[in-house]
């Protein structure tokens, strides 16, 4: 694993995600690869301390970035570049429909998806939203674009690939995480979701593009 000196990671700030947050992320790993296949990961990462002890379901800030990226690092390295890409979208997917019960209703949101409105205006107010729950809820930082290319999701201080080395876009959890809000908010419409540029390989920010249009 790509790991840090002692000497260097003193000297990093930590960020943090609520443990609800988490807790949600782990759940979804589990729910793909069973609860031995994440403690296998857990126990990989050097995060021996969430094998069977998830974090609690709250809104404390206590789950770090440094945890959280090291779980992804994991994943490519227990299954290939390929292999850990697919797990992590899959992840991705399945925070959302968990975060979906645990977040919606508070935002109250949760008719989005039905509300008589063009489907270029909901996708707007709907990304808003969830940037907005990022900002407020954690230390991650989301903000909005749009350029003749599609809308773009800016991740500024990004959890997934925090501290990483990479020589390509890694941020697959969040991909995934998108496609999932997209699908539900347009009531099963497809979207490109594509990053684009990414922080672990030297970019000035985590960015995911969106086509503006359905492919399906």
């Amino acid at each position: 694993m790509n790991e840090l000196k002692q000497e260097s990671l003193e000297n990093i700030a930590e960020y943090y995600y609520p443990n609800k947050m988490g807790r949600i992320v782990l759940t979804a790993m589990e729910e793909i690869m069973g609860r031995h296949g994440v403690n296998a990961v857990l126990n990989l990462a050097h995060l021996h301390h969430l094998v069977n002890s998830y974090p609690p379901n709250n809104l404390e800030l206590g789950f770090t970035f440094t945890e959280f990226s090291a779980i992804q690092q994991t994943l490519d390295e227990m299954y290939g570049i390929r292999g850990g890409r697919g797990l992590a979208l899959r992840a991705g997917r399945e925070t959302w429909r968990l975060a979906l019960k645990e977040f919606v209703p508070v935002l109250g949101i949760s008719d989005l998806a039905i509300r008589t409105l063009p489907l270029g205006i909901k996708i707007k107010i709907g990304l808003d939203i969830f940037a907005q729950t990022f900002n407020k809820f954690s230390d991650q930082q989301v903000r909005l674009g749009e350029d003749h290319r599609g809308y773009l999701w800016i991740i500024e201080r990004c959890p997934i690939c925090w501290q990483r080395s990479s020589p390509q876009p890694c941020c697959h959890l969040a991909v995934g995480l998108l496609e999932q809000s997209l699908d539900w908010v347009s009531k099963g419409r497809r979207f490109r979701v594509e990053e684009i540029a990414c922080v672990a390989k030297g970019d000035e920010t985590c960015t995911i593009l969106i086509s503006k249009k359905p492919i399906a």
